[in-house]
């Protein structure tokens, strides 16, 4: 057979593998793509969504797959991306994505994706225009469930939203005054002659007539419209289609003087959490724009200059897949982006989602003994040598170490690890006994993350007591200053919290604290926070 005869019979299979069934009607839409590049009628996507660890956990990783959707049968729902808001704020971030969300609308009308764009409330602005006629004629069908003019909160479904917004989600200072000044979409969003517009459930009817099985929704704001309007997330699962969200194309009415209390953007980020948990997966511009525009990297608003914290739990003797989470909601939502990724409880040489340490400015580490696969072993030594920031709590000492057992085959352990990136010289610990005091190290001087924690400092501030068993670690690595040192009756004192400078350029802190009565110090959750501020510089 010639060359090309069989490159196209190759091409015509892998189509007809990847392509969505039409009696597929899984939120998640249909898997298959390699992530290689995409073909012209081929959207090659990588969307996201949560898996509890287990039934009834509660904690969930994120997770991502290939996506593969036939662009024709492709829309994207462009939502209320108004020329102005009532809430100044909302205006400016409008504005400020709107240029990176028209690159992927070009991107994707180019390839064949139908876009329909849906400015709520202005559609006497686009009277007698062919795409608001396009979307007017649409043929009314028969739908899976009734259309609804408005999908509010399915409260048996999702519970509650995670953030409150009852104020009305300003985060100006002073609230702006609510009002309805929008008149039109944003001119930045080009329209095009093969586009549509509509406010309603014409949307529905003109997917089902062009055949439309997969939809992209994007713009704001993703607690209320997004989720809520009639050509929405909501509206568009009841109704069977495939539905993703572009996380990176959408903004939160949110304000962060109401619970839970954290950044603007940390809202907007447990709010794509709360729909990837119950209604639909996420995916990025990326996807559309490709590796090689604006450097491959995902929207982020100027305003968000939060570091990433990736935070690492999986041992199950200090249960710190409780006291992790829990530390990170009430201490860190303000100032960092936090990614949690859970052991996987089927599998100890997997660390479901860890391939968010590409973006990841610092590591928060709870292992315990745990050998990896190769590929989740580069993830982590690619991290470390590329001089990112450490910071290990407890068992995290040995958490890629066997003790120098030989690993399962095809799985690896990184048994230098404490020495590599700690500076530390685990070797075991004193028995269960009376609670560790902890005292200044003579060394530890005016560094910062003493001085912020406050911990046993002989000048005043919260007392710090250790509850766990005291570990042995001496001596630490020339490079690694003690900044507390701990002690129990009739034995040597120890170090339990340090700074390590590492040979790659990066700079570790390890604390042989996290008993999970440790979190429930002032002082020690004083010490993690420090710690983190210190490594990402912020």
């Amino acid at each position: 057979m010639h060359h090309w005869r069989l490159k196209v019979l190759l091409a015509v299979i892998f189509v007809f593998a990847v392509l969505p069934r039409r009696g597929d009607r899984s939120c998640a839409g249909a898997e298959g793509s390699d992530g290689a590049t995409p073909s012209p009628t081929l959207l090659a996507l990588h969307a996201r969504t949560r898996v509890e660890t287990k039934p009834g956990s509660g904690r969930f990783n994120a997770v991502t797959r290939p996506l593969a959707w036939d662009a024709s049968r492709t829309a994207i729902v462009v939502c209320d991306m108004w020329n102005v808001h009532w809430c100044q704020g909302a205006t400016r971030r409008v504005a400020e994505m709107a240029p990176r969300m028209n690159e992927v609308l070009v991107a994707a009308r180019n390839r064949g994706v139908l876009i329909i764009h849906c400015p709520s409330n202005t559609l006497k602005f686009y009277e007698g225009t062919e795409q608001r006629e396009r979307a007017r004629r649409a043929t009314p069908v028969a739908t899976k469930v009734p259309l609804r003019k408005s999908c509010n909160l399915d409260v048996k479904r999702e519970g509650r939203l995670p953030i409150d917004d009852s104020d009305g989600g300003c985060d100006c200072d002073p609230p702006c005054k609510q009002s309805s000044p929008w008149t039109r979409e944003i001119e930045t969003l080009k329209i095009e002659p093969p586009d549509a517009i509509t406010d309603s459930g014409e949307a529905v009817y003109l997917m089902k007539e062009r055949g439309i099985e997969n939809v992209v929704v994007m713009g704001v704001h993703t607690n209320m419209c997004v989720l809520g309007r009639p050509f929405a997330i909501r509206q568009l699962v009841d109704q069977g289609f495939h539905v993703v969200l572009m996380r990176d194309m959408t903004d939160t009415m949110y304000s962060s003087r109401r619970p839970p209390f954290v950044s603007h953007f940390t809202g907007t980020d447990l709010v794509v959490e709360h729909i990837e948990k119950h209604w639909c997966p996420t995916i990025t511009s990326v996807d559309f724009l490709g590796v090689n525009f604006f450097g491959g990297h995902e929207f982020r608003f100027a305003e968000d200059r939060r570091p990433r914290v990736v935070i690492l739990m999986a041992e199950p003797e200090y249960a710190t897949d409780r006291t992790l989470p829990k530390f990170a909601a009430e201490e860190l939502g303000k100032d960092f982006r936090v990614s949690l990724i859970f052991g996987s409880q089927d599998d100890r040489a997997d660390l479901p989602g860890l391939e968010v340490l590409r973006d990841a400015d610092a590591l928060l580490v709870s292992v315990r003994r745990r050998p990896l696969r190769p590929a989740q072993m580069k993830m982590l030594r690619d991290f470390v040598g590329r001089g990112k920031p450490v910071l290990g709590i407890r068992t995290a000492s040995h958490a890629f170490s066997l003790h120098g057992t030989n690993p399962p085959a095809g799985l690896e352990t990184w048994e230098s690890w404490d020495a590599d990136v700690f500076g530390g010289h685990y070797i075991g610990h004193h028995g269960n006994g009376p609670n560790v005091k902890i005292e200044r190290a003579s060394r530890a001087g005016d560094n910062a993350i003493f001085k912020s924690a406050k911990a046993a400092d002989p000048s005043g501030g919260e007392p710090l007591v250790g509850h766990g068993s005291l570990y042995r670690v001496s001596p630490l690595a020339g490079s690694a200053i003690p900044l507390l040192v701990g002690s129990i009756p009739g034995k040597p004192a120890e170090p339990i919290a340090w700074i390590n400078q590492r040979v790659d350029g990066g700079k570790s802190f390890y604390t042989s604290l996290g008993h999970p009565d440790d979190f429930s110090e002032p002082a020690f959750r004083k010490l993690l926070v420090a710690a983190l501020h210190s490594l990402t510089g912020t």
